[in-house]
């Protein structure tokens, strides 16, 4: 899917609203477990952006785990694990 390794890349440069929104639409034509995976990266993004502009993200974090926990890391071929170790580290949480 071109949709999740372009976040993949936003999400190592940083970009964290980017690969939200990059993620939105192919969530938006998922379905099933795919959508549920797609839904916990978009508002574990929303986390790390907040987190990142000095808001918290401890909100989102939670909703991101509740979509996340469950399922295989990697899935869909992203080691999804380590990004959310790190919106954990970086909210405190």
């Amino acid at each position: 899917m071109e949709a999740l390794r372009e976040a993949w890349r936003l999400f190592q440069e940083g970009e964290y609203f980017e690969a939200h929104e990059v993620l939105e639409e192919a969530w938006r034509q998922a379905e099933g477990e795919e959508r549920r995976f797609l839904q916990g990266l978009i508002l574990l993004a929303a986390a790390l952006h907040q987190a990142k502009s000095g808001n918290k993200g401890l909100r989102n974090l939670r909703k991101a785990e509740g979509k996340l926990l469950g399922l295989p890391s990697p899935y869909l071929g992203l080691d999804w694990q380590p990004l959310l170790e790190e919106a954990r580290r970086r909210l405190g949480a």
